[in-house]
């Protein structure tokens, strides 16, 4: 007797399946190679009517034709790594990088053809396979060496609110990292036109605005980051901020300035495909943040974020240069030397996260990040120690120093002692307050459009301020 067999029940995320098949192959699959893929899962009818369902719906495209078509992801955007083309087209390495016999295997194997490397997919379990504050990805002896090559000797920072020692280089700080991140992106500014830049506004001769605007954009996120220290730290909303501060004016689709990405993307000059559905992103970011947050160790910590942001790729683009300010924000909270990476070789750090990237190997990227830190520090612990200590009332009352100037500025008040001594709030002591009316003339008599941002002023605010003031002064 004949018996009626009910047709398999098909999963309910098929497409979902399908669309991370065709994801793993930027080279484009075919419908062939797909059912092969999905035995035992889906008749080729129901493959077909599949596939055509998404492409009308542009989750995927087609190329080719007959025998030859194949489907691959829509829409692909230029990857994290197009700006400074493949390793071999990076600036040259640094000839004092001290590299372990571990980085030495990871620097043969991604120097090899991309013809000859095996394309791989985003792998969670690499993410698993970490465990704050039980896994180390710097061992304890190497840790306990950077404690003390980032520490200051200045026993007063050890009870100083958070971001004490980077506000006090601020201004050196701004012009190196700016310079060197952006330098790692292909960015032809030298230190000189970033140092006119950022302190007088002048743009170099003959460069791009986008190069420009990268510029500007650290010295915003910088300045973001050591100014707001009470905010700014290890959370969704500060690494979200550093991309809006990042991208500003830089993306070609504007939307995408401070959001997590909804395309696909590839990484020029590697074999690595970063997920691409958009669930998932979301998800993987807040499991990365959530992780970095729970490790204790800053150096650890930071490490941590330079590794996993780019590997996941949260953003369409911008993503390098959000993980390494985002690495400055535990050093910042600690009060220990930021991260400048000044002498970085851009070959040397792409080798490094194509390590991350094709290998999940971090010992290359690792070597990197020590030398970077140690230049670092020969910079600024040597450059802090040269400052006059820190005035006591000065530390003690800044956040009241801040408002009271901004205050004065955005009511058109000129800057005299009655003025101040009116506007002295309550909580400054009676005891201190001469000292700080003549720091706030100080500060005034310093003040400018390169640094009034320090105030929270716009430049707007600041030139209608001065043009007042001008204009009292002549009558």
């Amino acid at each position: 007797m004949r018996q009626n067999t009910m047709p398999k029940k098909l999963p309910a995320d098929l497409n979902e399946r399908i669309e991370v098949l065709i994801a793993e192959d930027p080279d484009g699959i075919s419908t062939d190679e797909l059912h092969a893929l999905l035995a035992g899962v889906v008749s080729r009818r129901t493959l077909q009517r599949r596939l055509a369902e998404l492409v009308g719906a542009k989750k995927i495209s087609t190329y080719g034709a007959g025998p030859g078509l194949r489907y691959r992801q829509p829409s692909v955007a230029a990857g994290d790594l197009h700006e400074t083309g493949s390793a071999f087209d990076a600036p040259g390495t640094d000839a004092r990088l001290k590299v372990s016999a571990e980085g030495e295997e990871i620097r043969r194997q991604v120097r090899q053809a991309r013809e000859q490397r095996t394309p791989v997919s985003y792998r969670q379990s690499f993410l698993e396979q970490y465990t704050p504050n039980l896994t180390a990805y710097l061992p304890e002896p190497l840790r306990v060496q950077l404690h003390q090559l980032g520490r200051p000797a200045a026993a007063e920072l050890d009870a100083a609110p958070a971001g004490t020692f980077a506000r006090d280089i601020l201004n050196r700080l701004l012009i190196d990292l700016s310079w060197a991140s952006s330098q790692l992106e292909g960015n032809t500014y030298s230190r000189l036109d970033t140092e006119r830049l950022i302190e007088y506004g002048q743009a170099a001769e003959g460069k791009g605005a986008l190069e420009t605007q990268m510029i500007l954009n650290h010295k915003a996120a910088i300045e973001y980051l050591v100014r707001d220290t009470e905010h700014a730290g290890v959370n969704r909303e500060t690494i979200i901020a550093l991309h809006a501060f990042l991208s500003d004016g830089l993306m070609p689709n504007p939307a995408a300035c401070g959001r997590l990405r909804a395309r696909p993307v590839e990484i020029g000059g590697s074999v690595y495909l970063p997920i691409a559905m958009p669930q998932r992103i979301e998800e993987l970011f807040g499991v990365v943040v959530e992780m970095a947050a729970e490790i204790r160790d800053p150096f650890e910590q930071s490490f941590f974020l330079m590794v996993h942001l780019p590997y996941l790729q949260p953003f369409e683009d911008v993503n390098k240069r959000v993980s390494r300010l985002a690495a400055n924000i535990p050093l910042i909270k600690h009060n220990l030397s930021p991260l400048s990476f000044i002498d970085v070789a851009g070959a040397d750090y792409i080798e490094g996260l194509l390590g991350v990237y094709e290998l999940n190997r971090v010992e290359l990227l690792r070597d990197i990040f020590v030398r970077a830190y140690e230049r670092s520090c020969q910079q600024y612990v040597a450059v802090r120690q040269q400052l006059v200590p820190p005035d006591a009332v000065r530390l003690r009352y800044r956040h009241q120093l801040t408002t009271l100037i901004a205050t004065i500025v955005r009511s058109g008040a000129r800057a005299e002692p009655a003025t101040i001594r009116a506007l002295i709030p309550d909580a400054v002591a009676i005891e201190d307050r001469e000292r700080f009316i003549a720091l706030v003339r100080e500060e005034f008599q310093s003040l400018h459009p390169g640094n009034a941002i320090r105030f929270g002023l716009r430049p707007l605010e600041f030139a209608a301020w001065r043009e007042r003031s001008s204009g009292a002064d002549s009558h």
